[in-house]
């Protein structure tokens, strides 16, 4: 059986505390309860070294070459609340393109306002604005990193009685927006969180 393919995780405390470790568990107590802790798991200590080297921004990754397309993911990595993340497949923000100047922040990410939304609603609401921008810019591709919204809630898939009605509102919007989508010749590809450009959180 192969070995599980080595990890690094980098992180930096608001204190100026920063470190590298192949140890999730060293990781974990160094940010565990830390307000504003910035971490994430890197494939090589050199990757999780530069980004340490450009401020711990996690919108600073390495990607590989990526297909052409219109990526979206939610975190909340900043420790602020769900954030929501369209771009390009260079990591060009794209959320303008769907929302007023007004309700994006100083990252060009959309804070959500609400109390009950989750980390996958964020997602859910982000596959929404990757939607209307491709509809609006032409684009066939969208791709994200969330199995459940890719390929539950926006197939209509969904456990309603254990959600809240404003998430099963939105699962009901997104999942038609995705027929139509998908009618017209568009698709929705599932990729690595490491990998994804939209990226906002932390992935193990």
């Amino acid at each position: 059986m192969p070995s599980k393919k080595k990890k690094y995780y980098a992180y930096l405390l608001p204190n100026g505390t920063s470190g590298i470790t192949d140890d999730w568990g060293v990781c974990e107590k160094m940010v565990s309860g830390v307000v504003a802790a910035r971490y994430r798991g890197f494939p090589s200590r050199e990757d999780a070294r530069a980004w340490l080297g450009e401020g711990a921004r996690y919108e600073s990754k390495v990607h590989k070459k990526l297909e052409p397309g219109i990526y979206f993911d939610a975190g909340t990595g900043r420790g602020e609340g769900v954030e929501v993340s369209v771009t390009d497949e260079r990591g060009k923000n794209l959320l303008h393109k769907a929302l007023h100047e007004k309700e994006l922040n100083r990252f060009g990410k959309h804070l959500i306002r609400h109390d009950e939304a989750t980390n996958n609603y964020g997602e859910l609401l982000a596959l929404r604005y990757a939607l209307e921008i491709a509809k609006k810019e032409k684009v066939k591709k969208v791709f994200g990193d969330s199995k459940l919204v890719i390929e539950y809630w926006s197939r209509y898939r969904a456990k309603r009685k254990e959600l809240s009605a404003e998430t099963v509102k939105l699962i009901d919007e997104v999942a038609a927006l995705r027929e139509k989508f998908e009618a017209a010749g568009g698709s929705i590809g599932r990729i690595s969180g490491d990998d994804n450009p939209a990226d906002l959180g932390f992935h193990r």
